[in-house]
Parts: C-alpha cells; structure tokens; sequence
C-alpha cells in the first residue's frame, strides 16, 4: 500500500455527511410506486404472456395516474399507462381466448 501524498488535493471543507432523504408531510409515493408496478407487471405481460399480469398493469397504472401530481413527470405516468395498455393488446393478440380460472377447473 503506498503513503498518502503530501500534496493531497481533497478539500476538508467541501465534505459533507450523509443525509437521507425525509419525505415532506404532504408527500404520497403512492403514484410512483403504481407507476413502476405498472411498469413491471406491463413487462410480465409482455414477456411471459400473462393476461392477468397485463390487466393488474391497467390497474396500477390507472391508480398511478389518479394519484399523480401536477408537478410531476408526465412522461412517465404517460408511459406507464401506455406500456400497460400495448401489454392487454399484444396479450390479447397472441391469444385470443379469454382469460380462463385455471384453479377452479
């Protein structure tokens, strides 16, 4: 292991401590966690051509979208939605028989 250089170029000053993040009173992360609920289920869908995982993206992104803020990124409350909404279609597309209860039969 080598010595520490005498002419160190860290600023003692400019070091800060850690501080994590507290939420505000007012603040709800409901809307960003149906946003990525949304996102994932969407991906279930798509990927694993699961019709309920595909309906369960509609929901949370509709939840996502009803508890967003005006402040927030539209972008990603819009793709969201949209990924959600291609994930019924191309579920739909790739099979078009209806969802069936496989428990009960």
């Amino acid at each position: 292991m080598s010595p520490v250089p005498s002419n160190d170029l860290r600023r003692k000053d400019r070091i800060t401590r850690y501080k994590p993040y507290v939420p505000k009173e007012g603040e709800d992360p409901m809307a960003e966690y149906m946003n990525l609920l949304a996102m994932l289920f969407s991906m279930c869908g798509l990927m694993m051509r699961f019709k309920w995982a595909s309906w369960a993206a509609v929901y949370c992104a509709f939840i996502g979208f009803s508890n967003s803020r005006n402040s927030e990124d539209t972008k990603q409350v819009f793709s969201s939605f949209m990924l959600s909404i291609s994930s019924v279609v191309m579920s739909y597309l790739q099979s078009p028989t209806p969802m069936a209860i496989s428990y009960f039969s």
